[in-house]
């Protein structure tokens, strides 16, 4: 009923499904027509309502830093750009396409003092594109900083602005905001406070309005209002400062869900209550001007999703779309059956073996697979060998054929075929007689005694 009456767009609703995990931020661009969501599975996906049908798939999916999680999404004024913001210490910067432009510098982690470091050097927190000039963004940091730079200077920021401490020390900065006009800038400190700057000539580190204390936990959510006269606070204490609309966590002995709880900004008195998931908390949200129409951010350790709030009624184009946009059906033509063949005998167990009879064969005539052992020496060949010159070598088979190889030793007795060269080696020794043929005494030899004999 208060939803009625307050004309709250929330009687049909749809889901942009694919992360594997909680979806941790949210961005719609000022025309309504692309949305950005980022989750703890390191991953941002991008949808365009222009390109999808019903079945609402992105179109296209970053990894902006390998193993940090997707902290915070912002579009550029124009939409020609956004800032995707990690668990990082480094933000980036990507056009509207996904495509990567640039990569800001990391600081000098062993430098103390923050404002002589090029960058930050812990991991970013939140981040936000000015929304008036489109080279201009705003970071904050776990290192206890926030940063202003240029879009077009990757190597160093502009500002370095330290907010106020009761005690030195570093105390992370865990979120930021820009006002509607950009003239000032918000931040929410790890200590409870909310710090506010003015930008204007020779301004420094130094608020210009400091809420100490503002809530007792963190700060998770800072959001100007369009006239730039409240600020929206969010804390994980459970309080609400200013808070108009706002998602609720799911509590493990509580019997609700995620809701999103709207409240009137004078009264500060619940208006309505709408309920976004049965078991898991509302993360992010977000409520186009333009559109009409509400964004939610869902999901646990295994899924994630943006739940879009809309009634046809009150809300304009974005998701009624898509929607109404049918995916086209499938013709019997699109389908094509792919043949099988069943043939068994191909299968190993009906396969003959291969016949080996033709190796055995082979194996046969080759002497050293076989083991075939040498020829015995007699026979008609050389040495064992049988050839067609009966030698192994063509020299012996000259030799033979020109007579000077006669083989005749198997027919001659040994004893005569030495002693017909006695007479000859007697009267023209060559060896061994020679050298002693003038010391050498001539040998007498007995002459034999018949008598003796007798």
């Amino acid at each position: 009923d208060g939803a009625n009456l307050h004309r709250i767009p929330v009687s049909n609703e749809v889901v942009l499904k694919g992360h594997l995990k909680v979806v941790s931020a949210l961005a719609i661009d000022h025309s309504g027509s692309r949305v950005l969501s980022g989750s703890y599975d390191y991953t941002v996906r991008m949808y365009d309502f222009q390109g999808m049908n019903s079945r609402l798939s992105s179109f296209r999916q970053l990894e902006p830093a390998e193993g940090h999680q997707v902290r915070s999404l912002s579009w550029s004024p124009t939409a020609d750009r956004f800032l995707c913001v990690t668990g990082s210490a480094q933000a980036k910067i990507y056009d509207r396409d996904g495509l990567t432009l640039g990569e800001f510098i990391k600081g000098d982690m062993y430098i103390h003092d923050l404002k002589n470091t090029k960058g930050h050097i812990s991991g970013l927190t939140n981040g936000e594109w000015h929304p008036r000039a489109k080279e201009t963004i705003l970071t904050s940091s776990e290192d206890g900083s926030l940063r202003i730079w240029d879009v077009n200077e990757f190597n160093t920021q502009k500002q370095v602005i330290k907010p106020k401490l009761a005690r030195p020390g570093r105390i992370p900065v865990t979120t930021c905001a820009w006002e509607r006009d950009g003239k000032c800038i918000a931040g929410g400190v790890g200590d409870g406070s909310i710090q506010i700057w003015n930008l204007k000539p020779g301004w420094g580190s130094r608020p210009d309005i400091y809420i100490e204390k503002a809530h007792t936990e963190d700060i998770t959510g800072l959001k100007f209002s369009a006239d730039g006269q409240t600020l929206l606070s969010r804390s994980t204490d459970g309080s609400m400062k200013q808070l108009i609309f706002t998602g609720t966590s799911v509590e493990r002995d509580s019997t609700t869900g995620g809701l999103l709880c709207f409240y009137d900004r004078e009264k500060l008195e619940l208006v309505s209550r709408v309920g976004v998931s049965p078991t898991y908390s509302v993360i992010h949200c977000a409520w186009h001007p333009k559109l009409n129409q509400i964004f939610a951010t869902v999901g646990d350790k295994k899924q994630g999703g943006t739940h879009i709030l809309y009634d046809p009624s009150l809300s304009e184009r974005g998701a009624l779309v898509c929607v109404a946009r049918a995916p086209r059906k499938k013709s019997i033509d699109d389908f094509e059956a792919k043949p099988v063949v069943h043939n068994p005998h191909s299968l190993p167990l009906f396969r003959d073996q291969p016949s080996r009879k033709r190796q055995r064969e082979k194996a046969l005539k080759d002497p050293i697979k076989s083991h075939r052992p040498d020829l015995p020496v007699t026979g008609p060949g050389f040495g064992g060998r049988v050839g067609s010159t009966k030698g192994s070598l063509l020299t012996q088979y000259l030799l033979k054929e020109g007579g000077m190889i006669k083989e005749t030793w198997m027919e001659e007795d040994p004893r005569e075929a030495i002693l017909k060269y006695a007479d000859a080696a007697a009267k023209d020794p060559k060896y061994i007689a020679p050298a002693y043929a003038d010391t050498q005494p001539k040998p007498v030899f007995a002459e034999s005694d018949s008598e003796e004999e007798g």
